[in-house]
């Protein structure tokens, strides 16, 4: 789904704004962030990201058949010059395809950049322990995390059932635009309650 520039900014703002006001899931601009959600279509859009990346990975459906629940973020706007932010909402699939709930992903970084893009990405929850991280009252900081691996092309094909060992990998999809260096460095994840 294409954004127009405007919804980027404000994008931008709420993650900087996120970062800056609150370091818990009841901070203003989370609950901004929350009441901004249509929780129908970021439920409609995470199951459509999902089922493209199983097309596209055979690695990410072998996960997903082991996975506890998947947290699937369908679109992340990443901005900056010299400073930069990123962000976005996403919704947690149990196994039987339902929704659990729903979370935002947020994060600062610093350093030579300059650019925007947007990208999408999946964290598969393979045991009780990644259920623990993200359901933290202050959130995840999901980037220091030693139980966390992402899973890149050259992964992706030696992955096999048996060297499953970690408790949390992620898989980026749909990049767009002129900014290098993706990562989940620097990133925070934060449960959302947005309207039913």
């Amino acid at each position: 789904m294409k954004r127009p520039l405007n919804t980027i900014a404000v994008s931008l703002f709420i993650t900087a704004g996120a970062l800056v006001l609150g370091s818990c899931g009841n901070d203003p601009v989370t609950n901004l962030n929350a009441a901004s959600v249509n929780p129908h279509e970021l439920a409609a859009e995470s199951r459509a990201a999902l089922k493209d990346l199983y097309r596209k990975n055979p690695a990410a459906r072998k996960l997903g058949a082991r996975a506890k629940g998947i947290l699937v973020f369908p679109e992340i706007t990443k901005g900056g010059l010299m400073f930069g932010g990123m962000g976005g909402n996403g919704a947690l699939i149990r196994p039987d395809g339902t929704i659990r709930d729903f979370y935002q992903t947020a994060g600062a970084s610093y350093g030579l950049q300059a650019g925007i893009q947007q990208y999408g990405y999946a964290l598969f929850l393979m045991d009780d322990s990644a259920f623990r991280n993200i359901d933290r009252a202050n959130g995840w900081e999901v980037g220091s995390s030693p139980s966390l691996v992402i899973v890149d092309e050259g992964m992706s094909a030696s992955l096999t059932t048996t060297t499953l060992n970690a408790s949390t990998y992620a898989f980026f999809f749909n990049q767009r635009g002129l900014m290098g260096g993706i990562g989940l460095q620097g990133s925070k994840i934060t449960r959302i309650q947005p309207p039913r």
